[in-house]
């Protein structure tokens, strides 16, 4: 019973987090005191830390639970909305692409979710003590990418563009993603697999350092030849379950 009372307890934290930070971008929007690009990018960051909190739990299905949840709430965040909060939400944080669809939606938030929730749904049923490898994969979504975007629009010089991805890439800003998603794995498959494991199987630095370094090569070859629409799809999970795969040949 006190298991059952431990996890509710993560989940009401993690909700609680979420919401901050879904919430608080939104009013400082509403004040001007950050633009658009700041609040999406904000909450892209910060939102997915959440999935931080998966390795403690004793069930490992409640971050499946969070994930499906915040998709519906993401799906629903629409312009014609009328739910006043989560239209507000859509006018926050769309993008020029977004309000060209049939269903003008949150459409990059939405895979967005979508990836986290199919790698902690896969991972629960058949590696519940390896949700380090879905936790790098996120990382390196919510922070590479964000950190790689920004340096690319702003020191980016060399173009890398694939005509297809109908995206504009550096290589300032994917070598930026390279480095910053390999110090994301090692973080992810350090602190789970070697500081402090849980209920997570143990791993050595060796292995931490081989796993972090094919990680975030994968990651960013796919993320290159990703169009940036579906990066938040392809990077994450492609990332996360290719290596994940190679560990078991």
């Amino acid at each position: 019973m006190s298991n059952i009372f431990t996890d509710v307890g993560i989940v009401a934290i993690t909700f609680f987090y979420v919401i901050l930070t879904i919430f608080i971008p939104l009013i400082l929007y509403k004040k001007e005191k950050i633009t658009k690009f700041s609040a999406r990018k904000s909450i892209h960051m910060f939102a997915g830390l959440a999935i931080l909190s998966a390795p403690f739990y004793f069930w490992p299905f409640w971050p499946t639970i969070i994930g499906v949840t915040l998709t519906i709430f993401v799906y629903f965040s629409s312009k014609e909305s009328k739910v006043k909060q989560l239209k507000d939400l859509y006018d926050a944080i769309s993008e020029e692409q977004e309000n060209g669809l049939k269903r003008a939606f949150l459409q990059g938030p939405f895979f967005y979710c979508i990836s986290i929730t199919l790698l902690v749904l896969i991972f629960a049923i058949f590696a519940p003590d390896q949700f380090y490898f879905p936790i790098a994969g996120v990382l390196i979504m919510i922070v590479a990418d964000t950190l790689a975007s920004v340096i690319g629009k702003r020191w980016g010089k060399i173009s890398l563009c694939l005509k297809y991805t109908n995206s504009k890439r550096t290589l300032e800003g994917s070598l930026t993603f390279f480095g910053t998603a390999y110090l994301l794995c090692f973080l992810s498959f350090y602190l789970f697999g070697l500081l402090i494991p849980t209920f997570q199987d143990p791993l050595n630095l060796p292995t931490i350092l081989i796993y972090s370094l094919i990680t975030s090569a994968i990651a960013a070859i796919i993320e290159l030849i990703s169009p940036s629409t579906y990066d938040d799809l392809t990077v994450p999970i492609g990332s996360t379950l290719i290596m994940y795969l190679l560990t078991l040949l």
